[in-house]
């Protein structure tokens, strides 16, 4: 049986350093995503990426924003 596709925000990383910072940030703001290889369908300088459920697509952007941490990309894929 084929696995069902959801979307998925997705935030990508330049650096580990700010994947890493990111993860902190986000399980300090209850989130409940995970940092994981980045999806085939996009490429990041450090190869990390953080999902979550497509509900918190602009919580993403705002807490990088707030956490000083720059994205290379946020977007919404089915994955």
């Amino acid at each position: 049986m084929a696995r069902r596709k959801v979307k998925t925000a997705v935030a990508s990383f330049h650096t580990t350093t700010d994947a890493l910072a990111f993860k902190q940030a986000a399980v300090g703001e209850g989130l409940r995503g995970r940092l994981a290889s980045i999806p085939r369908q996009l490429s990041a300088g450090c190869g990390m990426a953080w999902l979550e459920p497509e509900a918190a697509a602009e919580l993403l952007d705002s807490l990088a924003q707030r956490s000083g941490i720059e994205l290379e990309q946020a977007v919404v894929l089915e994955l």
